[in-house]
């Protein structure tokens, strides 16, 4: 059905109306009222939110005019409308992680994914799926996994990936050579125009083109345009288009003639009696320049039942790339590359390293080979064909039933090696070292950075090994160099040059560069971009890559959609006198300066320091994953509210424009710490998340600190700092201190006169300490006799509030037969750093090493409870006070069960374990430093069912949630914790964290808080 455009201001009523988008003054407020008057959804047009749509996961940065979050078609086609009026662009935006710089523009942006992304029907029968375009993808195949059935393009971020930008991008992934492109999917879409019609585009036959071209208004000039092209170009679009699965550069003009030629395209079978056009399909790859998706219906494919891989071992990248086409053709799923740069930088990493150690001795390259199967023999037997074929010095697991099984080319062996994988874990762990790369690869914190801008170029794949060597022979001219990994089967690889953009010659690098590898793919038959799409980076190559006649083409085509050139301009094709040039508006310039206006405080050891770091974000949208779909701890906040500003994104590309002058505010100042910072609760979880490794917790540490020092502390921040006065006090006058905190109107009046949330229960204290109950405590395990000698130091909370865990895990301990001395009770300074009074917390810091330090120097080991104080002494007081004495305490300290399980001590108790399943939440700041996993292997040794919560922070994070401004934002994020924890086949929940416990005790019907893991393995030792 096809609607006109709404209603717009009346000019003669509406001074508003005769708004000119081409004056120098913007008026933005006027803009602002009118958008407001017309839409359901919030309208943003205040620095901050145009700020945090000024980029996206390429390197540039375009401030958009403002912001609009449409909750329906009726308000994208009210925007569009009043837009078109006024000469105003618009641009359609999912998840924000292109990769060209597509969904960045001077432009009014739509973002979908906040209240447009619903599924609004699932037919199984038909394998159909109806959805608006700002549903996540891996929200989408959520929904459809109770039917076994998925939407089938896998994008790597497919859990931040929109189904919006999937159609605009013409998605794909690691699966393209069993699934294509996701024009192979999109069967309907529901559209507005550029003036603001709302109309219906899908498969429509050839014959009735006429019709639909006969009549007035722009969806009749459209349909002219395209009977036009399909009677005068169709032979050109067939010469001139590359013959490739993954081709996404310029419109699906290609496409467009094969259907209506009756041609077999892509997955599944078309009409025998072909002759169709789908402009639905034509909008795949448009990059929201023709018109904008609102709803779109897309067709389903079976989740495979099981999977098989190998790994294939080379000799050198260029032997891996002459082998990609012939293992081709024994119908892999997926083919994937990694070559010795990316293999080598791998090894050099705690996280990636040991994947490399099941590499063969030698491997400069692997070829990743995953086939889908109908059950494990069928699976078995595909990888044994391969190998037979491709490796026949591996005795494969699975022989073929028959000779004539094999599939054998005629290509010669090359793999010396192979790795064969039917389980998922193994498969896990392939794959793993396959998606090390883009990590790694933006792990770089000096200017010189591997940039995205050439990184999808696609080729046949027999045409790879030459391919590939004369990309590494021009890089060499350039004096640079890349690595080659991800798509081979396609002939897509990813390649990102190290380039400094920040200077002049930087510029001119990566342009020459562009131009050199845009003849090499124009040589070998490919296409510029195979993945990715066009954006600011490509798109004015779109011209050598068709010829003049075809770009044209485009540009009448887009004429014809957009009359005005009001969508997305310049992006797929540029009107001759406004070019789009792919080194302009760069996020860094060669008039890039950056100046935060201090010295930092805390060591920056990465390259660029401080700096380094500020810039590290590059925008992927990692820290965008919905709790549904995406596991790990980044980003709570996020995943709590779902706003921009409150991802690691958001907040990191906040401070690099504060600091660059992009932002008005000084980065020090109450609004910008209150708008920007306030709210991270700095659970460390992009610091382990984060493919980059943005450390947002400890740059809001050295802003904290900054604020504090320019404006002063308040007396809250103080008395939370300084815990440890207040917790000796609560004990020494208990049971009389808990008592007046729970008396009527105690919560009123600590919300009114310190902005301590009423809602939250204080804190309980004994009146007997942990250090009263072991003053007299004589180790259990005399020092000759010990396995290991330790130094337990009790933290403030299981001193004053909780002491009967330091019990537990004295216990444990002296099961475990290490000889336990206990220190005096101390703060290690996490209150202070975490609330950024770095200079109490390095005092603290230096007071506990010059305590501990003799200890160590004795062989002694130092034990904590609490996992953030553990960590505190382990990672960041090495960021406070960083010397020898503090580099010995830090590598010799541990938490209670990591040391149990990193030395094997548990092996010596004898454990009798109740038949409990238990539910694990790991502590936010143990999974950020890789620890998280002891505790699980301790208790599952001793007999326990246990269940991992691949959860994100608990919400709590010390004092965030007993703070009164940010207790409803502290239960939104507990509350994606209690589902998990209600979701689980556990029936008991353990936490090691205080702050977890807490939080967890206030789940709805919790009893109590629920125990620490040392409390029970203390019960089950026998």
């Amino acid at each position: 059905m096809t609607t006109t455009p709404p209603d717009r201001p009346d000019p003669a009523t509406d001074p508003a109306a005769t708004y000119d988008y081409q004056s120098d003054d913007v008026d933005r407020p006027a803009l602002v009222d009118d958008l407001e008057r017309l839409v359901e959804g919030e309208v943003r047009f205040d620095s901050y939110s145009r700020e945090l749509y000024a980029t996206d996961a390429s390197i540039y940065e375009m401030t958009p005019i403002g912001v609009v979050f449409p909750t329906s078609t009726d308000d994208v086609a009210a925007v569009v409308s009043y837009c078109a009026d006024r000469g105003i662009p618009v641009l359609p935006r999912g998840g924000g992680t292109s990769l060209a710089g597509q969904s960045v523009n001077e432009a009014v942006v739509l973002d979908f994914t906040t209240d447009m992304d619903d599924v609004r029907s699932i037919d199984p029968d038909e394998r159909r799926a109806t959805a608006e375009v700002g549903v996540y993808l891996e929200t989408l195949n959520e929904a459809l996994a109770p039917h076994d059935l998925k939407f089938a393009p896998d994008p790597a971020w497919g859990d931040k990936s929109a189904l919006g930008g999937a159609i605009g991008n013409n998605s794909t992934g690691a699966h393209s050579l069993q699934y294509g492109k996701t024009d192979a999917y999109v069967e309907e879409c529901e559209v507005v125009l550029a003036d603001g019609t709302v109309t219906t585009f899908g498969e429509v036959a050839l014959e009735d083109l006429p019709d639909l071209a006969d009549g007035d208004g722009l969806e009749a000039d459209i349909y002219a345009e395209v009977a036009r092209i399909l009677d005068e170009q169709g032979d050109l679009i067939e010469e001139s288009y590359p013959d490739l699965k993954r081709n996404v550069s310029g419109y699906n003009l290609d496409w467009l003639v094969e259907d209506a030629r009756g041609a077999k395209r892509g997955i599944g079978e078309p009409d025998a009696d072909g002759g169709t056009v789908n402009l639905a399909k034509l909008l795949c790859g448009s990059e929201g320049t023709l018109a904008i998706v609102t709803e779109a219906t897309v067709s389903l494919e079976s989740v495979p039942a099981e999977k098989s891989m190998a790994l294939l071992a080379y000799d050198s990248v260029l032997d891996a790339m002459s082998d990609v086409a012939p293992i081709v053709e024994h119908d892999a799923a997926a083919v994937e590359v990694i070559d010795d740069v990316l293999i080598d930088l791998a090894r050099d990493t705690p996280e990636f390293g040991p994947v490399t150690e099941m590499l063969p001795d030698g491997t400069a390259a692997v070829l990743l080979v995953e086939f889908y199967a109908d059950d494990v023999s069928e699976g078995q037997c595909k990888v044994a064909n391969l190998l037979a074929d491709r490796c026949p010095a591996v005795d494969p697991a699975g022989e073929p039933d028959d000779e004539d099984e094999r599939t054998t080319t005629d290509a010669d062996i090359v793999a010396f090696d192979a790795l064969e994988a039917y389980d998922e874990q193994r498969r896990t762990e392939i794959w793993k070292l396959r998606k090390s790369g883009l990590p790694i690869l933006l792990s770089r914190t000096t200017d010189e950075k591997h940039v995205a801008f050439i990184e999808d170029a696609a080729v046949p794949p027999a045409n790879l090994r030459e391919f590939v060597a004369d990309f590494q022979a021009m890089l060499e001219e350039y004096d640079t160099y890349t690595s080659f990994y991800a798509h081979a089967g396609p002939g897509v690889l990813h390649i990102r040059p190290l380039v400094n953009t920040k200077t002049e010659a930087g510029i001119e690098q990566m342009e020459a560069i562009t131009d050199a590898a845009t003849d090499l793919v124009v040589e070998y038959d490919g296409s510029v971009s195979g993945e990715h799409g066009d954006g600011r980076a490509r798109t004015q190559w779109n011209r050598k890559l068709y010829g003049e006649q075809l770009w044209t083409t485009f540009q009448a085509l887009k004429t014809a959609f957009d009359p005005d050139w009001l969508l997305n301009p310049g992006q797929v094709v540029f009107r001759d006198d406004d070019p789009t040039d792919m080194t302009e508006h760069l996020r860094y310039g060669p008039d890039y300066a950056f100046d935060p206006g201090f010295e930092p405080t805390l060591e920056w050891e990465n390259d660029n320091g401080f700096q380094g770091m500020t810039e590290l974000c590059h925008g992927c949208g990692g820290c965008r994953g919905e709790q549904e779909t995406t596991g790990g701890v980044m980003c709570p906040t996020f995943r709590a509210v779902d706003e921009e500003i409150l991802s690691t994104r958001g907040r990191a590309n906040m401070l690099r424009q504060a600091m660059s002058g992009d932002l008005p505010d000084d980065p020090t100042d109450d609004e910008f710490v209150e708008e920007v910072l306030d709210l991270c609760i700095g659970c460390k979880g992009c610091k382990h998340d984060c493919p980059s490794g943005v450390d947002l917790a400890k740059l809001k540490a050295e802003l904290s600190h900054q604020h504090h020092e320019r404006h002063g502390t308040s007396l809250r921040d103080r008395l939370f700092t300084d815990f440890e006065r207040l917790a000796k006090l609560g004990s020494a006058t208990a049971p009389v201190s808990n008592w007046l905190a729970n008396l009527p109107g105690s919560g009123f009046l600590a919300e009114k006169t310190l902005g301590i949330a009423r809602d939250r229960d204080l804190p309980t204290f004994h009146r007997r300490t942990f250090a009263d109950r072991v003053a007299d405590h004589d180790p259990a395990v005399a020092l000759e006799d010990a396995v290991r000698r330790a130094v337990f130091v009790p933290d403030i909370y299981t001193n004053h509030e909780y002491p009967a865990a330091g019990e537990a895990a004295l216990d444990v301990l002296e099961a475990a037969g290490v000889h336990v001395e206990v220190a005096e009770p101390r703060d290690v300074g996490r209150p202070a750093f975490s609330k950024g009074l770095l200079d109490d917390a390095a005092s603290r810091v230096r007071d506990t090493v010059d305590a501990l330090e003799p200890y160590v120097e004795e062989g002694w080991d130092i034990l904590l409870l609490e996992p953030s104080d553990a960590v505190m002494l382990q990672a960041d007081a090495l960021e406070l006070h960083s010397n020898e004495a503090t580099e010995r305490v830090a590598a010799n300290t541990y938490g209670v069960c990591e040391y149990l399980d990193r030395f094997g001590l548990d092996g010596g108790i004898t454990f009798d374990a109740p038949q409990v399943h238990l539910a694990y939440h790991g502590h936010c700041h143990q999974k950020a430093h890789a620890k998280d996993h002891h505790a699980v292997g301790v208790l599952r040794r001793a007999g326990y069912a246990v269940d991992p919560l691949d959860s994100t922070c608990c919400g709590m994070a010390g004092s965030f949630g007993y703070e009164a401004e940010h207790y409803s934002m502290s239960k939104a994020i507990g509350s994606v914790l209690y589902e998990q924890v209600d979701e689980s086949p556990g029936d008991r929940v353990v936490a090691p964290g205080a702050s977890c416990r807490a939080q967890l005790g206030d789940r709805p019907g919790a009893r109590d808080e629920p125990p620490t893991p040392v409390e029970v393995l203390a019960e089950a030792i026998k």
